[in-house]
């Protein structure tokens, strides 16, 4: 998993829509969420995706990436209408691009979380096996509450 303090690398992402999303491109502009989910059909990833749309901040953008693919997540997207962007790999799995790899056997795909500043720097990193343990809303309360301290440029207000 991608570590806190450390610029998160222009992942190559596409919405359901096919078009390409760049993490680079909210540089400047938008603090990022990215929240991971295990699989489309994941009751317990399905119902962390609710309980995120009444957690976040104005400032925060959110991205829902799904490892299926592009048909799968705009099937997804259209049955559960997250209020969220819902993106997936331009090549291969969003996962693995940040270090949420399949695992016990390749069994269980890893799910978590990311928050990215302004900046580019990743200011929360959460990762589990288990989907119980994929939302760590405490830890992006405080990474999201944090980041509404700071000015723009870093400095606290």
């Amino acid at each position: 998993m991608l570590e806190i303090g450390t610029t998160v690398p222009d992942l190559a992402l596409e919405d359901t829509e096919g078009h390409a999303v760049r993490l680079a491109d909210y540089r400047g502009k938008d603090n990022v969420l990215l929240y991971f989910v295990r699989s489309t059909t994941c009751p317990v990833c399905n119902n962390h995706v609710k309980d995120l749309a009444r957690l976040t901040a104005a400032d925060v953008r959110v991205l829902v990436a799904v490892p299926e693919g592009r048909t799968q997540a705009a099937a997804w997207r259209a049955k559960r209408n997250p209020p969220f962007q819902v993106v997936t790999g331009r090549h291969g799995s969003p996962h693995e691009a940040v270090g949420l790899p399949r695992k016990v056997f390749g069994a269980l795909q890893q799910s978590g979380s990311l928050l990215v500043d302004r900046d580019g720097i990743i200011r929360h990193a959460h990762a589990a096996t288990m989907p119980t343990h994929g939302y760590d809303k405490k830890g992006i309360t405080e990474a999201i509450r944090a980041l509404s301290a700071q000015a723009p440029g870093g400095t606290t207000r």
